[in-house]
């Protein structure tokens, strides 16, 4: 067995495609916060691509975790020089392996964040982007503002050194300003509509509330671009990480798995410039709205209508509930009758081609994405995907009746009791209180939908500029 490692790369190259650009020559001008699944096997991806064709030497990546479960990734990674290795499964059981290099570096904030703070600020750095989930903005649903907890307001009083992505990154960008530097670009990649409107807001706002003028200097300087990103990448399983073995012979200690579908629309709007990521099959368009749209209405809605629905009915993967004719035909009709008349025209896609694409990527059994992962945190969820579909058509008059059905199938999920009486756990921040209003239903049927916490009635994102 090969324990995957720069030194073992000359030894894999008969076996599996390796990084055949120089390691050592690379410079990290992204550092990107939340290295996760879906980071390794679309944003890192697409730089290891780049750097593949002899292009972006400067824009290798540093990676940076502020959670305490960040540890495992740190360890990961480390142990093997920062490689790892992406598994694309094809939905004909083809499956193609390549080792992936473009990560340099992996900073875990609880061990050094003076050490993430000074990455940033080093001109080096050119751009921060960000996997923090689609909760991880604290954006007010009704005022559309930064709303801060009470710990990111403690950390602000405090005056102590920051553990928040808020705190760090506006303490980056302040030493930026201090030394005459330019600011470097703030890019979200989460699901989230205006994603860059959404992190424009919630970064001045925590830098105003830490200095007015400072806020003020973030507002005028730092490119916030929107971008739509698009690859389902389930969890790794310890199975994942035998049948690489298997397959290659190589030990890797957290690879990525991955469908063959990728897609990054982006807005060309960026502060100190950007790697030419055109040539590496990205799209760099004025205007990301449309797209997002697209995706977050149609796939991560659709996402939602087999999750809970496909759970109740004895399903555990999401294969199996796109597979299921009852299941599919439900969710066709919530496309075509429900999401598609809220979509403004999507420049160089065909709708019609769009879904039939992705019932097949739902159905892919060689993924095996489970009903439990995008189950995970419904009430950021929802009131992103899928709520803003049911207001939309509200407002036209149009059908809502299977929009409604998910979310009461998602009130029945959560009660955590299946059919048979078995338990099962509902991951959420929100599960105590939903979970409570869920089992009150039978004799209170509004208590779930007068769970105040979730924002039924007003968009979960800030509207565009």
């Amino acid at each position: 067995m090969t324990h995957l490692a720069d030194a073992a790369l000359p030894g894999l190259r008969p076996i599996l495609p390796v990084p055949e650009y120089d390691r050592t020559s690379l410079r990290a001008g992204f550092v990107h916060v939340g290295v996760g699944g879906f980071h390794r096997a679309h944003q890192a991806m697409y730089v290891d691509r780049l750097l593949a064709a002899g292009h972006a030497q400067d824009w290798a990546i540093c990676g940076v975790g502020l959670l305490p479960g960040d540890v495992r990734m740190r360890d990961a990674l480390r142990s093997q020089d920062h490689l790892y290795t992406l598994v694309e499964k094809h939905p004909d059981g083809h499956v193609e392996d390549r080792v992936v290099g473009p990560l340099v570096d992996y900073l875990w904030a609880p061990e050094d964040v003076e050490g993430v703070v000074e990455r940033m600020a080093d001109p080096v750095t050119r751009v921060v982007s960000l996997t923090i989930t689609e909760g991880g903005y604290a954006i007010d649903p009704v005022s559309r503002e930064f709303a801060p907890s009470a710990v990111l307001r403690e950390e602000l009083a405090s005056g102590a050194a920051p553990s928040s992505v808020f705190g760090i990154v506006t303490e980056a960008l302040a030493r930026r300003r201090e030394r005459g530097l330019v600011p470097f670009t703030v890019l979200s990649c989460d699901n989230i509509q205006g994603n860059g409107e959404v992190a424009r807001r919630a970064f001045t706002g925590y830098a105003r509330l830490r200095e007015a003028a400072l806020g003020a200097w973030v507002e005028a300087h730092v490119a916030f671009p929107s971008s739509m990103v698009d690859r389902i990448t389930p969890a790794t399983t310890d199975d994942d990480r035998r049948d690489l073995a298997a397959r290659t012979g190589v030990h890797d200690a957290w690879p990525v798995v991955c469908e063959p579908f990728e897609q990054w629309v982006l807005e060309d709007h960026f502060t100190g410039g950007r790697p030419p990521l055109e040539h590496a099959g990205v799209q760099l368009v004025r205007d990301v709205r449309p797209y997002e749209l697209m995706k977050l209405r149609l796939l991560n809605a659709g996402h939602q209508t087999l999750a809970y629905l496909g759970h109740l009915l004895g399903h555990r993967y999401v294969h199996e509930a796109a597979r299921d004719p009852e299941v599919a035909a439900l969710l066709e009709r919530y496309w075509r009758e429900e999401a598609v008349p809220t979509l403004d025209p999507v420049p160089g896609v065909d709708l019609d081609d769009y879904l039939t694409t992705l019932l097949t990527r739902f159905g892919n059994p060689a993924v095996a994405d489970t009903l439990e992962r995008i189950a995970t945190d419904t009430s950021d969820r929802i009131p992103t995907f899928l709520l803003p579909v049911v207001r939309d058509q509200l407002a036209r008059g149009g059908p809502v009746g299977i929009g409604a059905l998910v979310v009461a199938s998602w009130a029945r999920y959560a009660e955590g009791v299946d059919e048979a009486g078995g338990t099962y756990a509902v991951v959420d921040p929100l599960s105590d209180v939903l979970t409570a209003a869920a089992q009150r239903q039978g004799r209170e049927p509004l208590a779930f939908l007068e769970v105040r916490e979730v924002p039924w009635s007003a968009s979960a994102v800030p509207a565009e500029p």
